[in-house]
């Protein structure tokens, strides 16, 4: 299953879902990160895409978690045709176990979320919140909360194997837009207290179209096409360039090595 994301709406709410897990094991191994750094990452990276989705053509977010836990700031590019990149600034972090889960918290620590909003023309658009846990999913629900008004339910899951490399990857967004129905919402919202972390529900193999409809059982919504999902780095471009001058400047007699 590659990676994708898929868009449903139904009745005054839309959700985004995605999977996630080859991305996320590509920064991983880019950035030969453990477990913990692995999956804070994951998560900032995947929650990147699901804001990114709904942007306009060319346009593109920046998410930095900047806590005061040993991890450091977290930092992910998300552009609207689906690529994402991203960096942990310690990823070489081990922390134990908690309740058998990675402690994501204590490694991100307290501090904010910083999320820019670039769309080609304008000068780009900076919000901020604080940390609310440093789990990621709940501090980008509270920032929609505090700095754009949006209520929302965040999920993001990123499952690493024995190995160290992931095994599952994923997220969704859900979101009530003006004039949504309350009985919509509270369908919605049992939907999502039922469901399973979104991690183990794309390790069992469900893509982001069942996924979402999970999140709307028992309603008829709207589910679109899924797109696709790429880890994807320009540095190599910025590379390039920099050969190219270079050797123009050998060859016009302008610099020497």
């Amino acid at each position: 299953m590659t990676d994708h994301l898929a868009k449903a709406t139904y009745s005054g709410v839309r959700a985004f879902a995605a999977v996630t897990t080859d991305l996320v094991e590509e920064a991983r191994r880019r950035h030969d990160c453990y477990p913990v750094a692995t999956a804070a990452l994951g998560r900032t990276m995947t929650a990147a895409l699901l804001l990114a989705a709904d942007l306009k053509t060319d346009a593109a977010i920046t998410m930095r978690i900047s806590g005061d836990g040993p991890l450091g700031k977290i930092v992910a590019d998300a552009g609207s045709q689906g690529t994402v990149r991203g960096y942990v600034e310690n990823p070489h972090v081990e922390l134990l176990l908690k309740e058998g889960k990675l402690g994501v918290g204590s490694a991100v620590g307290a501090g904010n979320i910083f999320v820019s909003r670039f769309n080609g023309a304008n000068q780009p658009f900076t919000g901020s919140a604080p940390l609310v846990s440093g789990e990621i999913a709940e501090d980008v629900a509270n920032y929609l909360l505090v700095s754009e008004q949006m209520q929302s339910t965040v999920g993001l899951g990123v499952l690493v194997k024995p190995d160290l490399t992931v095994e599952a990857a994923g997220g969704y967004f859900v979101q009530a837009m003006p004039g949504a129905e309350e009985n919509v919402l509270e369908a919605v919202e049992k939907n999502l207290m039922a469901m399973p972390p979104i991690s183990e529900l794309v390790s069992q193999g469900n893509d982001a179209t069942a996924i979402l409809q999970k999140i709307f059982a028992g309603l008829p919504a709207n589910i679109f096409e899924a797109s696709p999902l790429t880890f994807y780095c320009h540095c190599w471009k910025l590379l390039v360039i920099f050969v190219v001058k270079n050797i123009i400047l050998v060859r016009n007699g302008l610099w020497s090595c």
